[in-house]
């Protein structure tokens, strides 16, 4: 990307990779679950502290999800959502000059964050429910679609492709077409492949390889590698434990054309991305 990107009221120069922390107000996240709840409530003072460490880390981005999308997450009623949402968004709008983007898939939900200022629609589904195209167009907020075979809960079973670049790209473009028929401006999608989901091992790894061709769609790129079990798969490291190797993951991934990096650990990933800045500012001297 060589112009700013509009995130409602605010801009970011997706030129240079940005990192995106993940607030997970949720109980059964596969990282960090309940540790932003207080019973089945937001835990304000959790929440700000966390956000806070975010962004002075560097995050200029943050991912609110109040559902988890883990393999066998239970369902989160949607009043429930939307409460937690709601008061995560009331929170930390006025406190943070960031991009506050929600993880969810629902139409209320959509509605909701648009009135109380959030900046980004993050949809697994990729707008597939019914009524999420109409709301995320009403919204006037960009969307990020993102492609996942089966739903969360079987995800994970038994994932097969022939082709899995060539089937994630023609799913993807099907999406965007769907949303920009719909009347929709190509300027508000950014887009994700989905590491993880419905997805094995040597799918996400043949999808980091190739992830400059889906970021040759124009596109802004959006990936989540953070602590991820294809990591655990390489490294024999438990879930906490994947830091170093979720940084390598997200400069590789920047170095193939993603714009924006979803992670647990921003600092650390922010410095590996420095680096890999450095890296292209020197080439570029040379050059």
């Amino acid at each position: 990307m060589t112009r700013p990107f509009s995130f409602g009221t605010r801009q970011l120069d997706l030129a240079c990779p940005q990192v995106m922390g993940i607030l997970n107000i949720t109980a059964d996240s596969f990282s960090d679950a309940g540790e932003l709840l207080a019973g089945n409530r937001l835990d304000g003072d959790a929440l700000l502290r966390r956000a806070e460490v975010m962004v002075e880390a560097g995050a200029t981005l943050l991912d609110l999800g109040a559902e988890s999308t883990r393999p066998g997450a239970a369902a989160v009623a949607e009043g429930e959502e939307l409460e937690r949402l709601n008061a995560a968004l009331t929170l930390l709008r006025p406190r943070f000059d960031v991009v506050l983007s929600v993880d969810s898939s629902s139409p209320a939900v959509f509605a909701m964050a648009a009135a109380a200022g959030a900046g980004l629609l993050n949809d697994v589904r990729a707008l597939r429910r019914s009524g999420a195209v109409e709301a995320a167009r009403a919204s006037g907020l960009p969307v990020c679609l993102m492609h996942m075979q089966g739903e969360p809960g079987t995800m994970q079973d038994d994932p097969r492709y022939h082709d899995v670049m060539a089937e994630v790209g023609r799913f993807l473009s099907e999406r965007v077409q769907a949303y920009t028929e719909a009347g929709i401006d190509r300027d508000r999608i950014l887009l994700d492949p989905g590491f993880g989901f419905g997805k094995r091992l040597e799918h996400n790894l043949t999808l980091l390889v190739e992830l400059k061709s889906l970021a040759a769609s124009g596109l802004p790129i959006l990936v989540g590698l953070s602590r991820k079990r294809m990591l655990g798969e390489l490294t024999g490291r438990a879930t906490g434990e994947r830091v170093a190797a979720g940084v390598a993951a997200a400069v590789l991934a920047a170095e193939r054309g993603a714009s924006i990096i979803r992670t647990h650990d921003v600092a650390a990933t922010v410095d590996g991305l420095k680096v890999l800045e450095a890296l292209k500012r020197t080439r570029g001297i040379d050059a």
